[in-house]
């Protein structure tokens, strides 16, 4: 299978210690939920084990995983890196302004070095700065980019300020469409990677969170204008994370990671669209799950090129 510049074929993964759902976002991430029946020493053991098996059944599907560890307690998200930087085709690297003031203590200068050792890194954009003037754009979580046809697509929050996702969008050469999206209840949807996903030859999208049905039509005929299918996701679907999946690509060609609890989600058509050019692969995370995330945002994907490896 030809190589795609939507699916990278490596990611960046943190393994926590002391995970934890983050009280902090709790009140705008309505997919957060609290578990009574573990102690919080089982529940972040539970996460540590969801994580290595995530990541060992990546690697065995020929996916390059650079797994990193979280030992601090300060840090409860920090299983979601995708939030707090981003890599792009030519060697570019962003590093995004946070909401959540414990999150901003996710970035971390160790994982960017190890982008410039092993990968051909140009330049790397900070817009954390912006988190001074109290704006946020919490990566991959907050846009969901189609690197194909280079738009980002995004649903206003308070994750999502438009004035940096403007300033990113023209330093990387996206074109931004903007949408409101909310969930059954008319709450507006945290993230925009939970209602959507972009492969290289369909999208996932949960097309009746956008309550403006001309906008809804707008988001649909961009997504499918290069030829994609379109796999409409329900409410319900979407509240099991369905939307909240990856497009990678493996050894014997392109899987879509996603969790089990996801993958149980979807009706058997639109499994059949799907592996029409790509293979299901579920990863069990639903301890990971409860801090309203799921498997996308547990991997920050790597589009830049490998260098070559030193001699002697």
């Amino acid at each position: 299978m030809s190589f795609s510049v939507q699916a990278p074929g490596a990611v960046v993964m943190i393994r926590p210690h002391h995970f934890h759902p983050n009280p902090e976002t709790e009140r705008d991430n309505v997919f957060q939920t609290r578990d009574g029946t573990r102690t919080t020493v089982e529940i972040a053991a539970q996460a540590h084990a969801e994580v290595t098996r995530a990541a060992e059944t990546l690697e065995q599907v020929g996916v390059k995983v650079h797994l990193f560890e979280d030992k601090t307690r300060e840090t409860p998200d920090s299983v979601f890196p995708n939030n707090w930087f981003s890599t792009h085709a030519g060697g570019h690297v962003a590093i995004y302004p946070m909401f959540s003031p414990n999150r901003r203590r996710e970035r971390r200068g160790d994982v960017i070095e190890m982008l410039k050792h092993q990968y051909r890194v140009q330049d790397v954009i900070d817009y954390s700065g912006l988190e001074q003037d109290g704006l946020s754009l919490e990566g991959t979580g907050a846009m969901v980019l189609d690197h194909i046809s280079r738009i980002a697509y995004a649903a206003k929050s308070n994750r999502t300020n438009e004035v940096a996702m403007e300033r990113f969008c023209t330093h990387f050469n996206f074109e931004p469409i903007v949408f409101d999206a909310a969930d059954e209840a008319g709450r507006l949807i945290y993230h925009t990677n939970v209602l959507m996903c972009v492969g290289t030859s369909f999208a996932m999208i949960g097309l009746e969170t956008i309550g403006n049905m001309r906008r809804r039509q707008e988001v649909r005929d961009r997504l499918a204008e290069n030829g994609r299918d379109i796999v409409e996701l329900t409410f319900g679907q979407i509240n099991d994370f369905a939307g909240n999946a990856l497009e990678l690509s493996g050894a014997q060609g392109r899987v879509l990671a996603l969790s089990g609890r996801a993958l149980r989600a979807l009706r058997p058509d639109q499994v059949r669209v799907i592996e029409r050019s790509a293979t299901l692969l579920p990863l069990d995370v639903p301890t990971i799950e409860l801090a309203g995330g799921s498997v996308r945002c547990m991997m920050a994907g790597i589009h830049l090129t490998p260098r070559l490896a030193r001699r002697g």
